[in-house]
């Protein structure tokens, strides 16, 4: 797997069998909807789009475009392209984000033959820890 270079404001694990256009979709529209990226900050153009993904550029128009029409970016002349206000479907748009997730991890668990107890002991130890080292975080 490949991760995109620093230029790109949010990250792309390239994974086989999945369509470029698709897995560079999900990761914008994820640091979107997630606040990585929050409006009025600049995404990338075309051009930067594929010259560090090493993508055509007829793919990256195409991502560019369709996350215009999803509302997700605004193409603005001679500022290029910024985050969007994000529509009042954000509450819907995480939980595909979160569906997707799980439908990952889920898939891989079985893979690697992981019982569904382990799993679930595994997400409560991993939230318990994730929760007080925010804590900690909130405290320094």
């Amino acid at each position: 797997m490949c991760d995109s270079t620093d230029v790109i404001p949010f990250r792309v694990q390239f994974r086989p069998g999945v369509p470029l256009f698709e897995q560079v979709v999900y990761a914008a529209r994820k640091a979107m909807i997630s606040g990585q990226l929050r409006p009025g900050d600049p995404f990338p153009s075309v051009r930067a789009l594929s010259k560090e993904l090493k993508i055509n550029p007829n793919t990256a128009h195409k991502i560019v475009s369709h996350l215009v029409g999803e509302g997700l970016l605004e193409t603005t002349p001679g500022i290029g392209n910024i985050v969007a206000v994000l529509p009042d479907s954000t509450r819907k748009q995480r939980s595909h984000l979160l569906t997707h997730e799980i439908e990952q991890l889920v898939v891989e668990a079985k893979r690697l033959s992981i019982p569904l107890d382990d799993m679930q002991e595994a997400l409560a130890d991993h939230w318990e820890r994730l929760s007080t080292n925010e804590e900690r975080k909130g405290r320094s």
